[in-house]
């Protein structure tokens, strides 16, 4: 005779005329209610799923080169050639073949998929960094620097791989996908925090090419370990017919943001550097930097655990008014103080304004994008914000060189002010552009 599973037991018993069934099974959990457990924190949701933490940490390892190279480039070669100016007119070089390659390489990931381009695209410009270390380790002519260094525009948007992954997994809850880009803006912050220490401290304590051989071994196992997650890949849109997301509308608008806040990240940078070094504290400008990556990453992870009110599009010019006002922070700290402590204080609320309007202008980036080649959108996006910065990074210089350091920190001000006008002036009709383009679903609240 079977026994009864004492999980599944019912106890019946009598107290004065009423039968009484008390379940022993167990209580089911229910989100929310303290008996049943404690509910799962908005990032802790998206974690759990099926795949995410894998894809996550080899994005990660990915992602971290990102803020090495370019540090790594200018202290090797001006290190060993002894000129900055060349240092930069390398890199330079770099951000504009990857203006036009990269656009290039993202229509081929949406086209045949992540794992077969990413990897080889990788391999190659692995190569060029290795080619820039031997060139500058063994004296090779200054071109060949150029040749090398412009070789490595082939590097895959690991970031916009990693963004085109949640929208693939969390396709309808726009509640989870605004948690996901707020989680995936704090890691570009966090990188480009980490990334540029960590290039100086392996420059300096090791040898000058030390920066870039680990950049380039830490860029090849991320992209080893993100590629091999086929499980939480998009699909490959062989025969896709959407428009190409330059032409898509609203995309261009997105684009003229991009640049403008672009140019405030560049100048903010160098007009930095430049009032640290007028103190006599240059060596202290890349801590100083870092807290104003520390606030937006922080303000990113808050930013994602809170549900967004309004549409992304209406929520675009409120952010980037928060940007113009606090932008304005440094500007007066070192007008009226001339402290680099007081500098520092204020760059950290300055930059709790720039993952929020990354978050809101990538999530319109998300949904103005044709279907089926959301990696090229996004890598257009992140090609805007590189224009951005290199412009704003000759504005700032130009402005410490003939006006004077202070007055530079009024050009970051200047550019989201420039942002800010540009997204009342297109977005601010409320005709102009579809809230949902029809190739898009609409927000959705429902569970995924």
């Amino acid at each position: 005779m079977p026994q009864p599973n004492p999980r599944d037991t019912v106890l019946l018993t009598v107290t004065s005329d009423t039968l009484v069934a008390a379940d022993l099974g167990p209580r089911a959990r229910r989100s929310g209610d303290p008996a049943g457990g404690r509910e799962k924190g908005p990032y802790r949701r998206l974690l759990t799923l099926p795949g995410t933490r894998a894809f996550t940490a080899g994005n990660l390892v990915a992602r971290l080169p990102m803020g090495m190279f370019s540090v790594s480039a200018v202290v090797m070669i001006a290190g060993t050639r002894g000129s900055y100016a060349l240092a930069g007119a390398v890199t330079a070089t770099g951000l504009a073949a990857t203006a036009v390659v990269a656009p290039w390489t993202a229509r081929l990931v949406d086209r045949y998929g992540q794992a077969r381009v990413a990897l080889p695209a990788t391999v190659f410009a692995v190569l060029g960094s290795l080619a820039l270390l031997l060139c500058v380790r063994h004296g090779a002519p200054d071109w060949t620097l150029f040749a090398s260094y412009a070789a490595t525009a082939t590097t895959p948007n690991t970031g916009g791989m990693s963004r085109a992954r949640w929208a693939h997994l969390l396709k309808g809850d726009a509640e989870a996908l605004h948690t996901a880009n707020s989680f995936e803006q704090a890691a570009d912050e966090l990188c480009f925090m980490l990334g540029p220490v960590l290039a100086a401290f392996l420059c300096g304590a090791f040898f000058p090419e030390a920066g870039t051989l680990v950049g380039a071994v830490l860029l090849l196992a991320g992209v080893v370990l993100f590629t091999a997650q086929r499980s939480t890949e998009p699909p490959a849109g062989r025969r896709t017919t959407g428009r190409a997301p330059f032409r898509a509308p609203g995309i261009r608008p997105l684009l003229a943001v991009c640049l403008a806040t672009g140019a405030v990240f560049g100048s903010m940078e160098v007009v930095t550097i430049a009032f640290a070094d007028d103190r006599g504290h240059r060596s202290a400008a890349g801590a100083v930097l870092a807290l104003q990556a520390a606030g937006s990453c922080a303000a990113g992870l808050l930013y994602g655990a809170v549900r967004p009110a309004g549409s992304a599009r209406a929520r675009l010019p409120w952010c980037l008014a928060a940007m113009t006002a606090l932008m304005a922070l440094p500007l007066l700290a070192a007008g009226l103080t001339g402290s680099l402590l007081v500098l520092a204080g204020a760059l950290l609320p300055a930059g709790m304004a720039t993952a929020p309007t990354m978050v809101t202008a990538m999530t319109l980036v998300q949904r103005y994008t044709p279907e089926g080649r959301l990696n090229e959108g996004m890598t257009l996006a992140v090609t805007g914000l590189l224009g951005g910065i290199a412009c704003g990074s000759a504005a700032g210089g130009w402005v410490v060189e003939h006006v004077s350091v202070t007055a530079g920190y009024g050009v970051p001000v200047a550019a989201a002010a420039t942002a800010l006008a540009v997204s009342v002036a297109l977005f601010g009709r409320s005709n102009r552009f579809p809230s949902e383009p029809p190739n898009r679903p609409a927000d959705s609240r429902a569970p995924h």
